[in-house]
């Protein structure tokens, strides 16, 4: 497999309306990449595309080898990993009464609901599942009664179980008060550094979440892609002025960037 992602000249109009225009990206097997962009920048209709929920209008898609139009997409979503807040609200509303492990367990048979017993082999991954994002103590609580913080780092010990050679993080730490974004963050730096670890694509329209671990970005602006490439290259005053709309300062502490708006004078 030459790329975990490789976009095309990729457009897509609806009603009229561009929500894409011309995006191409390649995504190399050994990178970790954040899309970036403000509200509206069009990164859900970008993750449909590549989940093959949505078909461009224009352009060629494929993803872990696979060409779109020729692969079973259904197999392929088995192979990738989607973690955000709508499904935590969905399951919250829908099977809060079971327990982390359960919610955890299930990731391995890709269901809502855990509705098969779990077998010592697969214990013993969810016992390694929870210590990995950090829900030990939290294994017999009922998914509603967890923290907001607690409920992103289950589902997406639930996402890893399936072993995802992809991993889509769409804006995880939405909602998040400081400890809980940095908690959250502190997981994904171990998730990067676990056997096996999948691709990370990391979806957000904060700066400040690019840990050290996330090596490329994807500026996307208005449907159109506006740099992508090594992070250090595309994070910078510029760049991100540009991105925003917005003069902005751009520093670096600890290997992850940090934003602010200029005084406007």
């Amino acid at each position: 497999m030459n790329s975990v992602l490789s976009l095309s000249h990729v457009t897509l109009v609806q009603h009229g309306r561009t929500l894409l225009k011309d995006v191409s990206w390649t995504v190399a097997p050994g990178q970790h990449w954040a899309l970036l962009g403000p509200n509206g920048a069009g990164k859900t209709s970008l993750l449909n595309i590549i989940m093959g929920y949505q078909w461009p209008t224009s352009g060629t898609v494929e993803v872990l080898g696979r060409r779109f139009g020729q692969a079973d997409l259904r197999q392929l979503r088995t192979e990738i990993g989607w973690v955000s807040a709508s499904l935590v609200d969905w399951l919250a509303a829908h099977h809060g009464k079971d327990s982390v492990r359960e919610v955890v367990a299930s990731g391995r048979f890709a269901s809502i609901g855990l509705y098969q017993a779990i077998s010592p082999t697969l214990d013993s991954a969810v016992e390694e599942a929870l210590e990995l994002f950090a829900l030990t103590d939290r294994s017999a609580t009922p998914f509603r009664h967890l923290s907001q913080g607690e409920r992103q780092r289950a589902i997406l010990a639930r996402a890893w179980m399936a072993q995802p050679k992809l991993l889509i993080l769409d804006e995880p730490a939405s909602g998040l008060d400081l400890p809980g974004r940095e908690t959250l963050l502190q997981v994904v730096e171990r998730l990067t550094h676990s056997s096996p670890h999948p691709t990370l694509l990391y979806v957000t329209h904060h700066p400040e979440e690019l840990i050290p671990e996330i090596s490329h970005v994807l500026l996307l602006r208005a449907g159109e892609v506006l740099g992508a490439g090594p992070k250090g290259e595309w994070i910078t005053d510029a760049h991100l002025t540009r991105l925003f709309g917005l003069a902005v300062r751009v520093w670096w502490e600890e290997g992850r960037p940090w934003i602010m708006a200029r005084a406007q004078r």
